[in-house]
């Protein structure tokens, strides 16, 4: 497994380069055999050009792993690089023009994860409405109270707007679309919005049991708070989307 690990400074040595830096919350990185760091070659912080990506192994003198996890119990590791020798062998692309490559595996990525916490939406509303139509107070079910209806009715319409935004954006990648950023941003800020008030919905309709183990429902609102962040949040989207609109 190859785990994509950025932003730490390199130094040269003669036909070497020497990485250093840290990372935290890596998805997966303790169980990644290989490792795709991306460094910073040459320019300014946070600037475009130069980055360089290296691929080396995960047992590496200098690369320390620790593994961890997420709130959601997803599987994550800090990485520590002291000092990494790296033979210039080992570089992917050309050496200070790797930013294109980056967003690209970014964009895959955004729409993947968007896809996820859709499914995860999805699942959790189901859920909630099958509580609804089970759980009883003052004599009747409750989701006969007007009020429960109307909450439902939206998360299902907000819902069938995500659908239609992922759809468009894996379909943009598999076509070879020439809008597939655009999309990514546009289904991750949608679905992150959206698995953010499905998943606080889901806890509160479901009462004071939606925050115990007892019942799955919890985990649907860890899992969103995790993916919410994962690959930029909604906010950032918004504005990445913007921009690339032209704004």
């Amino acid at each position: 497994m190859i785990q994509l690990k950025y932003l730490v400074r390199q130094k040269k040595d003669g036909s070497n380069f020497i990485i250093s830096g840290e990372k935290s919350f890596v998805i997966d990185g303790g169980f990644a055999d290989k490792v795709i760091v991306a460094c910073r070659t040459s320019g300014e912080e946070g600037a475009k050009d130069g980055l360089s990506l290296f691929v080396l192994d995960s047992d590496s003198k200098g690369l320390n792993i620790t593994p961890t996890k997420m709130v959601d119990s997803r599987n994550a590791a800090n990485m520590k690089f002291e000092n990494v020798k790296v033979s210039s062998d080992l570089l992917i692309g050309k050496e200070d023009d790797a930013y294109e490559i980056i967003e690209s595996v970014l964009d895959i990525s955004r729409a993947a994860i968007a896809a996820e916490m859709l499914g995860s939406a999805l699942q959790a509303y189901e859920i909630t409405l099958d509580y609804l139509k089970e759980r009883e107070q003052f004599g009747s079910k409750i989701g006969s109270f007007q009020a429960l209806q109307h909450r439902a009715a939206i998360m299902f319409s907000e819902l069938e707007l995500c659908k239609s935004c992922v759809i468009e954006s894996i379909t943009s990648f598999d076509e070879g679309g020439n809008d597939s950023e655009r999309l990514a941003s546009l289904s991750k800020a949608k679905v992150g919005e959206v698995f953010h008030l499905i998943s606080n919905e889901s806890v509160q309709m479901h009462g004071g049991i939606g925050v115990t183990d007892e019942y799955d429902i919890g985990l649907y609102l860890k899992r969103a708070r995790v993916a919410e962040q994962i690959f930029g949040d909604s906010n950032f989207h918004k504005n990445r989307y913007a921009e690339l609109t032209g704004y």
